[in-house]
């Protein structure tokens, strides 16, 4: 780690000036600055832990952590905050959908997270070209739409039901917040959203008492307030993060535990924290006007033991958070320092009980509006890597490989081999999609392998470094 030479007089950057990952500016201008990363990455990073069904009090002390350790690993020289990965998302419902419990949730993800670190391993001692071979773009691009639009039935059949208009009007808000807020507000629209769904969800039970919908909790249609801060107030204000009880509803810290059949499910969420550490590097390279290449290998070791560590006790997996180079770009500041000090401001949030459990009260009506845009996002995503990178559909090679995948992750096509053990969904299009390539690859004419497949790292820009940052905070 660095330590941060002060920038001029640590109050005032230069036109033209940056401060650089290894500078800061004063210790007050610099905590300020880790509070203002703590705020953008912050709806993403404890709506994804409800979605999953695992403890956001203990995810957002986790990313504090997490971030400081990523920090460790690559030296201070990557400027990033280590949120909730999205990538996991499909594969977890995959495995709530068959029984499975938060342990087995986390035992699964703790295996991705050492494959991730695995790989990162690979990278850094050969080179980035031996991965990114096996996964070229028209691959990764796949993986990441099927994970995301795999997602529509859950948003269907959970979260939109328990209060379509609430759900209705909360995907507008954000909708619109997203397209018409500028700068931080913009980056900051899932937080903003979301207040605003809790408020009027709160105000609607007011005004028109409960609500007859289905209910999770009970698996049923039941009469019910869509606010419920019953473990509100019975919640500490300072501890830690409860641990779990599944028999009376309680998730929090556990220790994990590993079934081959979800670790399966999981693993295509390898390829999307690929893909996104690589494009983050890429970016932050490319603002900062330094080469990164040679930290590649070191951003995916500290993603993936940062994942391991985090499951170890039962929390999120991680990934670097895009959303926070718009912060960056805007002020200017690239400091590592200010990370660090997010880190730190994350995990005294983490020791608040009371602060969890009103985050774990977000009605579902509310999750509803937000996902069923966050979902989709995941899914274009993957589009996105593709145009990036000049991926040709008119090649046969990309197309059909491409498409099979696509369409039997989609709709949760199974592959049954014995009474206990399949493959579905994420897991099985995934394999159709990165074995069908490679298939097709062998046998194309000479001339047909490789092109238009993208040959590079997808990299997200844009002139303020504002607009790729509100897609990818969503993973």
């Amino acid at each position: 780690m660095p330590i941060w030479t002060l920038h001029g007089d640590g109050k005032t950057i230069a036109p033209g000036e940056v401060v650089a990952p290894s500078e800061r500016l004063s210790w007050g201008r610099t905590i300020g600055l880790g509070g203002q990363h703590v705020v953008s990455m912050f709806g993403a990073t404890f709506v994804f832990p409800i979605i999953m069904g695992l403890n956001p009090q203990l995810a957002v002390m986790l990313s504090g952590f997490c971030t400081l350790f990523f920090l460790l690993v690559v030296k201070g020289r990557i400027p990033s905050y280590l949120g909730t990965s999205a990538a996991f998302v499909g594969g977890i419902a995959a495995i709530r959908a068959q029984g499975g419990t938060s342990a087995q949730v986390t035992g699964a993800i703790l295996v991705s997270g050492l494959v991730l670190a695995g790989i990162g391993v690979l990278i850094h001692f050969l080179g980035g070209g031996v991965v990114f071979k096996i996964l070229p773009p028209v691959v990764t691009g796949a993986v990441v739409m099927l994970i995301g639009f795999n997602l529509a039935p859950v948003v269907a059949g959970t979260y939109w039901p328990q209060d379509q208009w609430v759900a209705l009007t909360v995907m507008v808000v954000l909708v619109v917040a997203s397209v018409a807020l500028r700068g931080f507000l913009g980056r900051v629209a899932i937080f903003l959203t979301l207040l605003f769904g809790y408020v009027l969800s709160w105000v609607l039970d007011l005004t028109t008492g409960m609500i007859t919908s289905y209910d999770p909790v009970a698996g049923g249609v039941t009469e019910h307030f869509r606010v419920n801060w019953d473990g509100v107030s019975s919640a500490s204000w300072i501890g830690l993060p409860p641990f779990s009880d599944e028999a009376n509803g309680i998730v929090g810290i556990h220790a994990p535990s590993f079934s081959l059949t979800f670790i399966v499910l999981v693993m295509p969420g390898v390829i999307a924290l690929i893909a996104e550490n690589a494009g983050h590097v890429k970016a932050v390279a490319e603002i900062t006007k330094t080469d990164l290449d040679p930290m590649m290998g070191r951003a995916l070791i500290g993603d993936g033991l940062a994942t391991t560590i985090a499951t170890s006790v039962g929390g999120s997996p991680t990934t670097t958070y895009a959303e926070n180079i718009g912060v960056m770009a805007a002020t200017k500041v690239y400091s590592t320092a200010a990370y660090a000090a997010a880190g730190v401001i994350a995990m005294l949030l983490g020791f608040s009980p009371k602060f969890g459990a009103v985050i774990s009260a977000t009605p579902g009506g509310v999750l509803g509006g937000i996902t069923v845009v966050l979902y989709g996002i995941i899914g274009l995503l993957g589009a996105k890597i593709w145009k990036e990178n000049g991926v040709d559909f008119g090649n046969p090679l990309n197309l059909m490989p491409i498409a099979a995948g696509l369409i039997i992750a989609i709709g949760d096509t199974e592959l049954t081999f014995t009474d206990s053990f399949s493959l579905s969904g994420i897991a099985l299009g995934t394999i159709v999609v990165i074995g069908m390539y490679h298939l097709c690859r062998v046998i194309a004419p000479k001339d047909a392998d490789d092109a238009g497949a993208g040959g590079h790292t997808p990299q997200p820009t844009a002139d303020d470094g504002t607009a790729p940052d509100r897609v990818g905070q969503l993973t």
